[in-house]
């Protein structure tokens, strides 16, 4: 699982339930030896919609975890606060790893520029994904 995934998985729970069984289906045979018969054409139904996903309030979860965690967390400009508020590994190999997945393009070296970087990224990744995000956390 990449570090993505965990951060989606801390903020998203909801989003890894099981899939809908699909129905299993049913063509109608003919008998051996039998003249050849066309089946009825089955009425075709639209696959039903996916339910509406509510949106998620991601400051209000973070605001709830930074109230928990015990010590003052900056997550809203920080990756490193955001990731140990999540409870992941927030080790600069670990950003390296996180900055790879996101396609970061910059000088890994420079660990500031990275960061600041991660954190928009992170956050723009979050309300693809359905969450809301405040004006002010996305760059």
């Amino acid at each position: 699982m990449g570090i993505l995934s965990k951060i989606f998985h801390k903020i998203f729970p909801s989003s890894h339930q099981e899939a809908a069984p699909s129905p299993a289906s049913g063509a109608p045979s003919t008998a051996p030896g039998g003249p050849a018969a066309t089946p009825a054409p089955m009425p075709t139904q639209p696959a039903p919609a996916p339910a509406a996903v509510e949106p998620v309030d991601v400051e209000a979860i973070l605001n709830a975890k930074a109230a928990q965690a015990g010590q003052p967390l900056n997550w809203r400009s920080s990756i490193v606060d955001l990731l140990k508020l999540l409870d992941i590994d927030s080790s600069l190999q670990a950003r390296k790893e996180l900055a790879q997945e996101l396609h970061y393009t910059g000088d890994t070296g420079d660990s500031a520029a990275m960061n600041i970087w991660l954190h928009k990224q992170v956050m723009h990744k979050l309300e693809e994904n359905g969450g809301t995000v405040p004006a002010e956390l996305k760059g």
